[in-house]
């Protein structure tokens, strides 16, 4: 596990609000998860930016279908999911906020089963040829205090499982060749490109 250093921070703060993501609520809870992947951050990052990596993402067991993606990480861009909770009919619309590639990008809810939801997905060089893909959750859970106690636990028990499978299939689809990414573009094939 990489320690949080730089990035801890006192209950009641929201680390995000300098991205522009203003109105996060003063009580989050926090998740976070994190994998080695033996590919590097690049690699990572472009599975991510794959036109199916959320669909592969979705764990089976979750009644969740993509219904609407712009087909990009960019600020701005949009990706809606549709599905159930329980007996509950939910629509989740996420928009993208920060995009640093290789290196980090990230959504926050613009409506779905959460009171807050803003999530970065980082891809870190563990200095041996491979990333850590690390996603970080601040999030705040539906029905006040209500669901702060009552959900809570049920929360963090589905984050839990559902981020492991993620970062598994992750792991899996890169390191066995499953997905296979496409040529990384270097400077000199996009200047060859322009003349």
């Amino acid at each position: 596990m990489i320690p949080l250093t730089a990035m801890q921070q006192s209950k009641g703060e929201s680390r995000y609000d300098r991205h522009g993501t203003t109105g996060s609520p003063a009580r989050c809870a926090q998740f976070v998860k994190e994998c080695r992947i033996k590919a590097g951050p690049e690699v990572v990052f472009q599975f991510h930016e794959s036109p199916d990596a959320l669909r592969h993402l979705i764990p089976p067991w979750e009644k969740m279908e993509v219904v609407e993606s712009s087909g990009s990480l960019r600020p701005g861009s949009k990706v809606v999911l549709r599905g159930r909770v329980g007996l509950l009919a939910i629509q989740w619309v996420a928009i993208h906020t920060e995009y640093e590639p290789p290196h980090l990008f990230a959504d926050r809810q613009e409506s779905g089963p959460f009171a807050w939801w803003y999530h970065r997905h980082r891809f870190l060089d563990d200095s041996r040829g491979g990333t850590v893909l690390r996603d970080e959750v601040d999030y705040q859970a539906p029905l006040g205090i209500i669901g702060r106690l009552f959900g809570g636990w049920l929360i963090r028990r589905k984050l839990e499982r559902m981020f492991a499978y993620r970062h598994e299939t992750t792991r899996r689809m890169i390191e066995s060749g499953e997905w296979i990414p496409r040529p990384l573009k270097t400077q000199q094939t996009i200047v060859e490109r322009v003349r």
